[in-house]
């Protein structure tokens, strides 16, 4: 699909920051819409689109149990 965003989760990236998520939200998003840049009418629309992507990849890496990784929160212990 988009082959421009990178795999973001362990062992290929020990540890995603917030610009990794945001920059594989943002194509995402532009390949999703065809728009690399949308027009000031759908900017809003864009940019909601965009941080809701990346708080939703956000949760998915920290919840992804990966094999030889860190636990998940749910695994770790107290």
């Amino acid at each position: 699909m988009c082959r421009s965003i990178k795999t973001l989760r362990p062992p290929v990236m020990p540890e995603a920051g917030e610009e990794d998520i945001h920059a594989a939200a943002l194509q995402y998003v532009r390949k999703v819409s065809g728009f690399r840049a949308p027009a000031a009418h759908n900017r809003e629309a864009f940019d909601r689109a965009v941080a809701a992507v990346a708080a939703a990849t956000q949760e998915l890496l920290e919840d992804l149990v990966v094999r030889g990784a860190h636990p998940a929160p749910s695994e770790r212990s107290a």
